[in-house]
């Protein structure tokens, strides 16, 4: 708003009135000061401008990965069940780990006047949060802020990932693979390093044959598997651990036939994963949504604490998968 009033040549003041629609500034100024905007790019932030008036708009924006996702639409109906008892409306948008599209969306939301936003972060610096004015009404879900201070609800990823591997070990494994996301992702990362760290303690070297990271989607994780499946027999994975939903679909793929000699355990839980006999460790996808629904709206009614930092803890769910024994 400096930078608009610098180049219409007015003050201040007569920027905000003239972009509020205040009386008192005349038609040619209005026309001056929007066209100043205009050239600037400058958007009004109508959620700045409703808190400083004491108004809300009863709405709650949510940013995740991809709606289509189970794990994602799990936490989303989350939010909304929660949301809709308080009488608000929920926006939600997929970033599908994109950083410029997640920034887009927050801007987007903000100019639809949301009262609090919840997101699942793709970017590495939400200071712009703090910029668009919305500092202490942002909730992170699943993923931490980055180089910002808020409230955020998140997993034991890496105490998650050592549970899977232990688990393996001591049904004999040794040659465990990891196939993971993209280590840009914090979970990505927590869960590998939970990974290395049940080695380490087990006494079992890491084998860099073995680990594979990147694979943002199903298709990529069963082309990792298949490449470390062929394999000679003695450097061949005996059970993988695959770091997401969609990477133990790509695995379970991958296996085929070979599902009954090859131990797997998933990193969260998936449909039918039940029937097919995956072990997997378990996170609540839900709880993950409603803590955050609760912090935002807590947000909303004027909690001023600090920021909280919720760390749910996984479970292994044993279902058959993970229990074969090493050959």
């Amino acid at each position: 708003m400096v930078d608009v009033a610098a180049l219409a040549g007015v003050s201040l003041k007569t920027v905000s009135r003239a972009i509020n629609a205040e009386p008192g500034v005349s038609a040619a100024t209005v026309e001056k000061v929007r066209a100043a905007a205009e050239q600037l790019r400058y958007a009004r932030n109508d959620l700045a401008a409703s808190l400083r008036h004491g108004n809300r708009s009863n709405t709650i924006g949510l940013v995740i990965e991809d709606v289509a996702n189970p794990f994602y639409s799990a936490i989303a109906k989350a939010v909304e069940d929660s949301v809709r008892d308080r009488g608000c409306l929920l926006i939600t948008a997929s970033a599908g780990e994109d950083p410029a599209r997640e920034r887009e969306l927050v801007s987007a939301m903000l100019r639809r006047r949301v009262d609090a936003i919840l997101i699942v972060p793709a970017g590495t610096d939400h200071r712009y949060l703090d910029a668009d004015g919305l500092a202490g009404r942002a909730v992170f879900l699943d993923r931490p802020p980055a180089r910002v201070k808020a409230d955020a609800v998140l997993v034991a990823n890496a105490a998650g990932a050592r549970m899977a591997v232990e688990h393996l070990l001591s049904h004999g494994h040794r040659r465990i693979a990891f196939v993971g996301d993209d280590l840009s992702l914090s979970t990505a990362r927590e869960r590998l390093s939970g990974y290395r760290a049940a080695l380490a303690e087990g006494g079992v070297e890491e084998d860099p044959e073995l680990v594979s990271v990147a694979n943002s989607t199903s298709e990529a994780a069963q082309e990792a598997v298949a490449r470390v499946m062929r394999l000679p027999s003695d450097r061949r994975p005996t059970a993988v651990l695959a770091g997401n939903n969609r990477c133990t679909v790509g695995v379970l793929h991958a296996l085929g036939t070979r599902r009954r000699r090859v131990a797997l355990v998933g990193f969260d839980d998936f449909e039918l994963a039940d029937l097919l006999g995956v072990t997997v460790i378990r996170t609540d996808p839900a709880r993950i949504g409603r803590l955050g629904a609760e912090l935002a709206l807590g947000r909303m009614d004027g909690d001023t604490r600090r920021p909280r930092r919720v760390v749910l803890d996984a479970e292994l769910v044993a279902r058959g998968s993970g229990e074969l024994e090493a050959p």
